[in-house]
């Protein structure tokens, strides 16, 4: 798997070392309240969705990202199970626009590598920062459930997107 550069942020592969960073993230109540499980309570919660990632890695079956940011591991973006997107920054980064940046370019490479047709993404309805972004990406609303993730013990329901591959168009002449 490549590393991809964009203006801002390098997107790379995972690595033992991200296990400590990702933890500071995981373990962040700010930064986890939309995320599907509650904050991670141990450093050993993160190495095992770490080792995952890892294990996914050396299968080949992988297209998800850790972000660097200014020689910082800021985050994660890309598809934890194709074609689903995903994304988690650290809160001391919102609102920069690393996380449109990093999905973008997560994007491209499921598009142009993975060889994806259609990206799909399962969002919280009330994290109305990622419905933004995604949104902003062309995403388009496909759906809606109620109680697909009892996280903590409170269920919480679900905004389906998706945003198809892009055609190149031939210009009129």
């Amino acid at each position: 798997m490549k590393s991809i550069r964009t203006e801002r942020l390098l997107l790379r592969p995972v690595r033992t070392e991200d296990i400590e960073p990702m933890f500071e993230i995981m373990s962040d109540p700010e930064a986890m309240r939309y995320w599907s499980t509650p904050p991670h309570e141990s450093v050993e919660q993160t190495a095992v969705w770490i080792g995952t990632m890892l294990s996914a890695l050396e299968a080949g079956e992988y297209g998800d990202f850790m972000l660097e940011f200014e020689g910082r591991m800021i985050g994660n973006a890309g598809f934890w199970k194709a074609p689903e997107i995903g994304y988690i920054l650290h809160p001391d980064v919102w609102g920069r626009g690393l996380g449109r940046e990093a999905v973008s370019a997560a994007l491209a490479y499921g598009f142009e590598d993975m060889g994806l047709s259609v990206v799909t993404a399962d969002v919280d309805p009330r994290n109305l920062a990622s419905l933004a972004l995604l949104e902003g990406l062309g995403f388009a609303r496909t759906g809606f459930a109620e109680r697909t993730f009892n996280v903590g013990g409170s269920w919480v329901d679900s905004v389906y997107l998706s945003l198809e591959r892009p055609h190149l168009h031939p210009q009129a002449s």
